[in-house]
């Protein structure tokens, strides 16, 4: 025999063994038994559902509510099953279990928690235990079969427990699926360029449990980051995640609220992200681009390496780099004169100019921003006199000398870290 046929017939050997120990309390009852106490069932049924009503007050309800009908025929159905298995204690009992796997969906379909139910089956035992105690103590029912009842009782009440949680877990797992899925289809529409309609993004909203916002951010995460990471972030629910997307992104509702970036930044500890800017419900497209074009920014060292980056702080940064040719072509009409001087000394008067732009012409702010003497200021700003002239007094020449300087600065600062 093959090792894998010696462990199909071990397998089917151990299940075997198990279902005869689920029927081993069956077994010991006297020939005839379920017949004695069939007559007493009707009455425990009824005590059953009244304890459950007054006693849980999931179900307080008038004996004559839909869902309490339903009840009643779960207990009438578990206490009936119990005596068929008490009658046939070898009959395969797998409908009573799809039963309670079907009532157990019906609970998480409804959106309840099986707490109340499980509750109601343990009260349901307890009653049928004390009933049964009651006849044994009249002399209705010999005691000796007290042992074997009990244990057959709280192996029936097992059973429809795991059941009723399978099915529950499994309906709860389906419709997270479900839910999750139309999640996914909801950032997408909120992304999606040319924009979906408001209509169309509330109407998927409500199905996705969505609450609508007035605004939201788009938020990107480094891919090359996340690889390192062992498990997708857990996010709070309000916020709408999708990880197996590239970027990944997060969909974070009016992100301006009170915070909203704190929550953001725990749920991505660790990973290097950026938020796009705020915009309205079907411009996310919008929100997603930015993200985009920041992170790239980001991951070149031209934006701080952080692990949170919120565009709305580096709007000038962002707009300088959309279009890095015209920032050359700007820098090679008006900074063109610098190239005829050597490097170490063409840096440091275009830090100078720089600063002089950004301080109103202060030669005195300039020099505590550069750290050097006021005196040195004024020499660097004769040498720069003597290479543009007139261009250095011209305001547009200025505006788009100091563009064009900034973004110098940004990439020499990228290069170095």
């Amino acid at each position: 025999m093959t090792g894998f046929r010696m462990l199909e017939k071990i397998e089917a050997t151990n299940a075997t063994a198990r279902a005869e120990d689920a029927q081993g309390p069956f077994k010991a009852f006297p020939s005839g038994l379920h017949d004695h106490l069939r007559p007493f069932f009707d009455d425990i049924t009824e005590e059953v559902v009244r304890a459950i009503r007054t006693e849980i007050p999931e179900y307080a309800r008038p004996t004559d509510d839909t869902y309490m009908q339903v009840v009643h025929q779960g207990v009438e159905h578990a206490l009936q099953g119990f005596l068929e298995r008490m009658a046939k204690p070898d009959t395969d009992w797998q409908p009573v279990t799809a039963t309670y796997q079907r009532i157990g969906r019906g609970e998480a379909d409804e959106g309840r928690s099986l707490d109340a139910f499980q509750s109601a089956l343990r009260l349901g035992a307890r009653v049928t235990w004390r009933r049964i105690n009651a006849l044994v103590d009249a002399d209705l029912l010999p005691r000796h079969v007290l042992a074997a009842f009990g244990e057959a009782l709280f192996l029936h009440l097992d059973e429809m427990a795991a059941a009723t949680t399978a099915g529950y877990t499994e309906a709860r797992l389906h419709a997270a699926g479900e839910l999750q899925q139309r999640r996914t289809r909801l950032i997408d529409l909120l992304i999606v360029d040319p924009p979906a309609s408001v209509e169309a993004i509330t109407d998927l909203a409500h199905t996705a449990q969505w609450p609508v916002p007035r605004s939201l951010a788009v938020v990107v995460i480094d891919q090359g980051a996340q690889a390192g990471a062992t498990q997708a972030p857990i996010v709070p629910p309000e916020f709408l995640a999708r990880f197996d997307a590239r970027p990944a992104v997060l969909v974070v509702p009016d992100p301006e609220g009170p915070g909203r970036a704190r929550a953001v930044a725990g749920a991505l500890q660790g990973l290097r992200a950026v938020m796009g800017p705020s915009v309205a419900l079907q411009e996310g497209a919008r929100s997603l681009r930015w993200a985009a074009e920041a992170l790239d920014l980001a991951r070149r060292g031209v934006l701080p390496d952080t692990e949170m980056v919120r565009c709305r702080d580096h709007l000038a940064t962002l707009m300088l780099f959309r279009d890095e040719a015209l920032v050359e072509a700007m820098a090679d009409r008006h900074l063109r004169p610098l190239d005829t001087i050597r490097l170490p000394q063409r840096e440091r008067l275009a830090e100078t100019l720089l600063s002089w732009l950004e301080c109103g012409h202060n030669a005195s702010e300039v020099a505590a921003r550069l750290a050097v003497h006021p005196q040195t200021v004024r020499y660097r700003m004769r040498q720069l006199d003597e290479l543009f002239g007139d261009r250095l007094h011209d305001p547009t020449t200025q505006f788009e000398m100091q563009l064009a300087l900034r973004a110098l600065k940004l990439r020499r600062a990228a290069r170095a870290r």
